[in-house]
């Protein structure tokens, strides 16, 4: 693997007593290089600008993306948990310097920079959120060595100390302290942990161990045993070492080599001297001054104690105030970049009618061009729109969060007075229902497109669900909101309605019910309950929209009945005669058999018990392999089993008479309106 390492370390000098600092930085020379003035360059410095801010404001850890295909830079922000806001700018600033000087035109490449605080920046033209990289790596190690007479004695304390630490730092609970009785101290966050543990003839050993957030519990202890195992193979014996690796950081030493042991306690020795490394006798005297040492240290945790409580006293008297003159401000996210206002009326032209794209039921959308000539689409939030705040504080926190291909990107978001703009990756074909329902354009979707939109939805809602870092249900799944890329992938878009789970919650319940009718399941409308189950529902009557060509609400009256889509075909089915519903334009140079297996699928998407419903990852498998057998479906929900009504929607709403709720819906798609259940 080719790879360039440019390191400047002043360390491992056993006479050097202070703390010590560490920077390297690793390009990989086989993942291509960019011109300076390319898209690429452009972006990467444009985001590693705003990196430390980023960072700072975001808790110590920043995720993002910039740019459009290709010229997409993805970037990584990290500082030790504690860091102060001040220090932890600077190391992000100075380590985003070194990455941009050591690799001029590297489009890949990460740096460690650890002195007071510890810090990481890394950036890749592709995406490498939650994926485990082990190399390549930099390894740094002390050249003196343990004496051979206390190497065991030393190993079996080095080893249970070590072990100890990666179940700490790999732990996904939030570790106050050691109980280990043996140590002095130790303290950690998610993915951190650092610890001083006295060990015999030598005084006591400093670890520090980190790893990046994005990635598993699991990857994060493989990668630091990794390194503890490098170290044992290669050094063992050494008196310290530094290992570095993408998601990962470990160091150990007989020195307090970092600021962030300094608040842990005031009991840390310094580097042994030559006269020290004889095994210390024990006496009164030693045991008077450790007396005098825990009761120094006692008054000094006292002092400390009532620092830091009048300092939070203080800070959240602050907040309080502030939030009171600002209630109208609304709290965003920082994995986003902030963009000026006026930069956004440039690159759309003062929101000019040509560059307009179309209008949704919170604002219109328009395109741009970014300075750097990024093609941007532009949510303008309607300044009437009562309930707009919401949704636009809503999709961009949970937009900011996600990375797919078949998700469509925030790229950033502009806040400024009454404007309320959010910038999304420009998708140059439109949406789905543009193609689809229009009898001339849906020839452009032939079963292959088809086949691959309906797989791309599944691939993007199974993130939604059960992949990202969020569980998250869409809530408004329709043709509108799929968009249809260069090469008509699909990208799920319009997270205004979107609600986020807890890993461990199943179901959810609303007093504001909201979505597009025909979309919507039973148990939604008629309880406000929802659940992923909710999204398979929206997804199966996608799958049969798609393999028909025909809106839902165009099967209404059909035959002296009224119908919606799945009580059409499910009237299809009950007469084994699921081929009538495909689309002619494909019904010639299509696979019956293997529609007639997606129309099936469809089926189960839209069964009336939720429970009945599979998931997406069991929707995923049904689709990508055939060998798997079907189940039969059950009745779909809002089957019509009666005569003519007036109004199909208030069918749909037949069991709504005793509730209060409101309902926020589309019909057609084409507006929003209230509507009071009967």
């Amino acid at each position: 693997m080719g790879k360039k390492s440019s390191v400047s370390i002043l360390c491992l000098l056993i006479t050097s007593f202070r703390a010590i600092s560490v920077s390297a930085q690793t390009c990989d020379e086989t993942a291509g290089n960019y011109k300076p003035n390319s898209p690429y360059g452009k972006n990467l410095r444009l985001i590693l600008s705003t990196l430390a801010y980023n960072v700072t404001t975001h808790d110590g850890y920043f995720n993002g993306s910039f740019g459009l295909g290709h010229d997409t830079v993805y970037t990584m922000g990290m500082c030790s948990p504690g860091a102060v806001s001040d220090a932890c700018s600077n190391c992000i600033k100075s380590t985003s310097k070194a990455s941009l000087q050591s690799c001029p035109n590297q489009t890949d490449a990460f740096s460690w920079l650890g002195d007071e605080i510890l810090c990481l920046v890394r950036y890749s033209s592709l995406s490498f959120s939650g994926e485990l990289l082990l190399e390549p790596y930099n390894v740094f190690h002390n050249v003196m060595e343990i004496r051979k007479e206390n190497q065991k004695e030393f190993d079996s304390v080095w080893d249970g100390l070590m072990l100890r630490m990666i179940t700490i730092a790999s732990s996904l609970v939030r570790n106050k302290s050691s109980s280990s009785p043996s140590s002095l101290s130790s303290s950690s966050g998610k993915y951190y942990a650092k610890d001083v543990v006295p060990v015999p003839v030598y005084g006591n050993i400093w670890v520090l161990m980190q790893c990046t957030p994005d990635i598993s519990a699991n990857d994060c202890k493989l990668c630091l045993e990794a390194s503890v195992d490098y170290y044992k193979t290669w050094f063992h014996g050494k008196r310290g070492s530094i290992i570095l690796r993408p998601n990962c950081f470990f160091r150990w030493e007989f020195y307090n080599f970092s600021g962030a042991f300094d608040h842990i306690n005031d009991m840390r020795s310094p580097p042994p001297s030559p006269s020290s490394l004889k095994t210390p006798s024990i006496s009164n005297k030693t045991n008077i001054s450790e007396k005098d040492t825990r009761k120094r240290t006692t008054i000094i945790v006292v002092i400390v104690v009532v620092i830091v409580v009048s300092i939070i006293l203080i800070v959240v008297g602050l907040v309080i105030f502030k939030r009171r003159n600002q209630k109208q401000e609304i709290e965003l996210p920082s994995e986003s970049i902030q963009f000026d206002l006026k930069t956004i009326e440039a690159a759309t032209r003062n929101f000019s009618e040509h560059n307009k794209l179309g209008q949704g039921g919170f604002g219109e959308v328009y395109k741009g061009m970014l300075m750097n000539g990024t093609e941007v689409a532009v949510k303008r939030l309607s300044k009437t729109s009562g309930q707009g705040e919401v949704e636009f504080k809503n999709e961009v926190v949970v937009v900011a969060k996600l990375q797919h291909r078949n998700l469509v990107r925030l790229l950033g978001f502009s806040l400024q007075g009454e404007e309320k703009l959010l910038v999304y990756e420009f998708v140059p074909n439109k949406s789905l229902d543009y193609f689809l329902f229009d009898p001339q354009k849906r020839i452009q979707l032939d079963w292959t497109v088809r086949r691959n939109i309906i797989e791309g939805i599944t691939r993007g809602i199974l993130y939604l669900h059960q992949d990202s870092r969020l569980k998250i249900i869409h809530r408004d799944l329709k043709a509108g909101n799929i968009l249809l890329d260069a090469d008509m992938n699909p990208k799920i878009a319009d997270f205004g309605m979107a609600r986020i789970f807890g890993m461990d919650q199943t179901v959810a319940n609303t007093a504001r019910v909201v979505g597009t009718f025909g979309y919507m399941p039973p148990e939604y409308v008629t309880h406000g309950q929802f659940s992923t189950k909710s999204d398979v529902y929206s997804f199966g009557v996608l799958i049969l929209e798609i393999i028909s060509g025909r809106k839902n609400s165009s099967f209404y009256k059909m035959d002296g009945l009224v119908n919606n889509l799945v009580t059409y075909v499910w009237r299809l089915w009950e007469n084994n005669t699921l081929p009538e519903l495909i689309d002619p334009c494909i019904r010639e140079d299509c696979n019956i058999e293997e529609v007639t297996r997606y129309i099936h699928i469809g089926l189960l998407c839209v069964q009336e018990n939720p429970a009945d419903r599979p998931t997406m990852s069991t929707i995923y498998q049904m689709l990508t392999t055939s060998s798997i057998a079907l189940p039969v479906p059950l009745p779909p929900g809002f089957f019509f089993r009666t005569g003519p009504r007036s109004n199909p929607a208030a069918q749909g709403l037949e069991s709504t008479q005793s509730t209060s709720k409101s309902i926020t819906c589309s019909v057609d798609e084409a507006t929003i309106t209230e509507v009071n259940p009967r």
